[in-house]
């Protein structure tokens, strides 16, 4: 039987070296290349026969989403599994819109992460409990809207409604009632409290 061609994609070298090792005592799984960056995974990826890509998220220049979305659309035929310390809504969210087949967390078992390889050679999708439960929270949850985000931005600069309603060129009262809403959607008794969510959720990145 042939191997499953494993290519790894993550900006730290120890970390790949780790990643690759632990496929080397599976006769069905070979580890093919490797690459620090999605831009250098991309120029090997052109000439090389790759079954899965298994890749970080959070990489130098180019992030991770962006890396699958021009994978898939350069190479279709090739599958891609995630193995990441993030896990933030929004990121998941990204990474499966890209084609994700799989996502996992790097604490997760070695026996977990050659399983999840295996699966989705076999056409199949491995998304941990824990990740699936995050997805249909998000799910069931109310996205906020353009406006409701920028009042969010603006609360996690310390800003009070009155500031947030001049820099928005709205009246106060409009401003509150957009609070008062995106609190509730964020499930939230407090603006501040409201923002810990946001970040945690990924809604807001520390360099917003």
């Amino acid at each position: 039987m042939d191997s499953i061609r494993v290519f790894v994609v993550d900006d730290h070298p120890i970390v790949r070296r780790g990643i690759e090792s632990i496929f080397d005592c599976e006769e069905d799984i070979s580890v093919v290349g490797s690459a620090g960056s999605g831009a250098d995974a991309l120029q090997q990826l052109n000439d090389l026969a790759v079954d899965i890509v298994l890749t970080d998220l959070r990489m130098g220049v180019m992030s991770g989403d962006e890396f699958l979305s021009l994978l898939r659309e350069r190479r279709p035929e090739i599958r891609s599994a995630v193995l990441t310390n993030f896990h933030s809504d929004e990121e998941v969210f990204k990474a499966l819109r890209a084609g994700v087949r799989a996502f996992l967390l790097k604490t997760s078992p070695m026996t977990e992460v050659i399983a999840a390889v295996r699966a989705v050679h076999a056409g199949e999708r491995w998304i941990p409990p824990h990740i699936a439960q995050q997805l249909a929270d998000q799910v069931s949850r109310d996205r906020l809207t353009d406006l409701e985000l920028s009042i969010l931005r603006f609360l996690a600069e310390g800003m009070k409604n009155e500031e947030i309603a001049a820099a928005l060129h709205l009246n106060e009262d409009a401003v509150g009632g957009h609070v008062n809403h995106l609190l509730e959607k964020l499930d939230s008794c407090a603006p501040a409290e409201a923002v810990n969510r946001a970040y945690h959720q990924g809604l807001l990145r520390v360099d917003d």
